[in-house]
């Protein structure tokens, strides 16, 4: 029984870093000077008509280069990363086939690492099951669940909290259908592969520099209508999906548009989450081997970055 998806990347190049780093800037760059086109790898960019806060290519981008996986589904619909890394594979065969080079770009760490190592999707899921352990979870003392996982998982239990019912059940599930504990499948899937090794740059700022990257972009978002749009978005009778509404930046204009708090206080808290994330995606960078960090200052360009990536890579510019 197979129970995971791996990518086919032989050939493929990443362009990664915090959000406001340069990525889309430094990809189209680097794609014309290779041959290469443009896989986004930005969980929020799949999403039609969330264009503002989700900072997606520009259209004069997407005519220099061609760009794959971005506006694929509507906002109402959920997306998720098994999905991604089947239409990932597509756009390998196509871009392949085309004779172009696989240009991985974008910041979302989890996309990135299923993406460098492949996926445990794990057997199906079990309905009833889980309302089983739900039940005996609300009927049982507080911490039933995670002693249940402890016995058959330690593993999973150390990483898990308490309260996390939903991802205990589903180690369960995966023990009880499988025989083996979810942790020990995971680690099939936990291995950096050699094809990939230095091949992921990660765009590396001053940490100032960044986060002032970050609050103009956050302020930019706002004076393009980013409330406008959240509106438009919250009004179509279809819906406004539970994951599209995550979206960092959208949340909080909810939270606005809902009266919770002013529009500063709104931008700010935009601002200080957005350094938060930028944060947490740095730590991730820094976990995964595969990453190496190419230091930027200002001034900068992108096409000097280009040339620099293309020469340590070993990439051949087109004539």
């Amino acid at each position: 029984m197979n129970h995971g998806r791996r990518l086919d990347i032989r050939d493929c190049v990443w362009i990664v870093g915090p959000t406001a780093a340069g990525k889309s800037e430094v990809g189209v760059a680097l794609a014309e000077l290779i041959g290469g086109e443009v896989i986004s790898l930005d969980s929020m960019a799949v999403y039609r008509g969330m264009d503002i806060g989700t900072a997606k290519p520009t259209v004069e981008q997407r005519q220099r280069v061609t760009h794959h996986l971005i506006d694929i589904v509507d906002p109402w619909e959920e997306y998720s990363v098994a999905r991604y890394l089947a239409d990932a594979a597509t756009c390998l065969e196509d871009i392949r086939r085309r004779g172009k080079i696989p240009l991985f770009v974008g910041g979302t760490p989890l996309y990135l690492k299923a993406v460098l190592r492949g996926l445990f999707e794990g057997p199906q899921a079990d309905w009833e099951f889980r309302q089983h352990w739900r039940a005996l979870a609300e009927t049982n003392p507080p911490g039933f669940l995670h002693a249940e996982v402890a016995k058959v998982d330690p593993a999973s239990a150390a990483r898990l909290h308490p309260h996390d019912w939903r991802r205990l059940i589903r180690a369960l599930e995966v023990y009880h259908k499988t025989g083996r504990p979810l942790s020990e499948w995971q680690s099939q899937f936990d291995k950096p592969r050699e094809e990939a090794m230095g091949r992921v740059v990660v765009l590396d700022w001053p940490r100032d520099i960044l986060y002032r990257r970050i609050e103009a972009r956050v302020d930019a978002m706002f004076d393009r209508g980013l409330v406008a749009e959240v509106k438009r978005l919250v009004a179509d009778p279809r819906g406004f999906g539970r994951t599209a509404r995550q979206a960092l930046g959208y949340r909080e204009v909810l939270d606005y548009l809902a009266g919770k708090m002013s529009l500063e206080d709104t931008i700010n808290l935009v601002k200080t989450r957005t350094r938060q994330f930028a944060k947490r995606q740095l730590t991730w960078f820094r976990h995964l081997e595969e990453c190496r960090n190419l230091p930027i200052n200002e001034p900068w360009q992108p096409e000097d970055l280009a040339r620099r990536i293309a020469r340590d890579l070993s990439l051949t510019p087109l004539s």
